[in-house]
């Protein structure tokens, strides 16, 4: 069975928010083969208990009152209300060390790519490139943690992608 088509996460497989299971959806009732295996914001314990499909149809949000990423900084980019509910709502989240922060550019918010290689976290030093999470770090302690920068590790180095321009924008987190 194919997974679902999530605009703002194209490929949950890949970045470990979808995994193969034969976990029975607790949203649909279903075994599927897949489940969601990332935070799910609501009062009712549900980790590793949703489907993909009840996410990218909204179900599991509107029965379970749930959430799947923070909307604060999608929010305090002015993205339009439609937009911060489709990720909100109905796209997987991902996993980080403290709060997810979904990237916005060019007036929508970005799809997600997963952790930065280490050759894109590199190039983020090299070029100068803007970090978002890393306020207040300066940049020899960047180029430190960059150095030293392993995917799913401490630090986290996220990449989203402009859905409109196609820039790569960046976010990092760390426990």
């Amino acid at each position: 069975m194919n997974l679902p088509t999530f605009k703002y996460h194209p490929d949950p497989l890949s970045t470990g928010s979808v995994i193969v299971s034969d976990a029975t959806c607790k949203c649909c009732g279903e075994k599927r083969g897949y489940i969601y295996a990332c935070n799910v914001y609501c009062i009712e314990e549900l980790n590793n208990q949703i489907c993909p499909w009840c996410i990218a149809d909204g179900s599991a949000a509107k029965k379970f009152t749930a959430t799947f990423v923070e909307d604060c900084p999608l929010r305090q980019a002015g993205i339009v209300e439609s937009i911060i509910l489709e990720v909100t709502t109905k796209t997987p989240g991902y996993i980080s060390w403290q709060q997810e922060v979904w990237l916005s550019h060019c007036n929508d918010a970005c799809a997600f790519l997963g952790d930065a290689t280490i050759d894109d976290v590199l190039a983020i030093i090299e070029n100068q490139l803007e970090v978002i999470g890393s306020d207040g770090i300066d940049r020899e302690t960047l180029n430190m943690m960059a150095q030293n920068y392993r995917p799913k590790c401490s630090p986290a180095f996220y990449k989203f992608e402009c859905l409109h321009c196609n820039q790569n924008l960046y976010s990092m987190d760390y426990d």
